[in-house]
């Protein structure tokens, strides 16, 4: 019983946040970045400069595959590369200003679209629920 819901769960989870998903990357106009870059920018917006093998730690993925991220994001001006003053052969990762002017704006756009349609569509009592289902979602997601 219990993994009829889980997997019923799961299902919805995947379904809605895809749609979700598709719908703020509508709202924001990123068409030519991947999830991936995306989710390093805002990162690197959220927590401040960092180096390629903690970015890499901290969005799950490989360091090759990090790498590649960091390039295409170099090759459009969205990130700064500087050697590491305590570790001259690292490099410190940090947004440049068309990169956080770009962040910042996509995430105000993002945000404006779900406050409105929040409002618009929800209401207070299930706002709440909304608020606390995000809380058990971000148990999932682990530290």
């Amino acid at each position: 019983m219990g993994e009829d819901s889980a997997a019923r769960a799961a299902r919805e989870i995947v379904v809605v946040f895809s749609r979700l998903r598709r719908r703020l990357r509508e709202v924001s106009g990123v068409d030519d970045l991947t999830p991936s870059q995306t989710s390093v920018l805002s990162r690197l917006l959220k927590e401040g400069p960092s180096s390629a093998s903690a970015l890499a730690t901290a969005e799950r993925v490989r360091p090759q595959s990090m790498a590649a991220i960091l390039t295409a994001l170099d090759e459009q001006g969205l990130i700064r590369r500087q050697p590491d003053p305590a570790d001259g052969r690292r490099q410190v990762i940090q947004l440049s200003e068309a990169g956080r002017g770009r962040t910042e704006g996509n995430r105000q756009a993002k945000e404006e679209w779900l406050v409105r349609t929040l409002a618009e569509n929800l209401t207070e009592e299930e706002r709440e629920v909304v608020t606390r289902a995000m809380g058990l979602l971000e148990r999932l997601t682990g530290p």
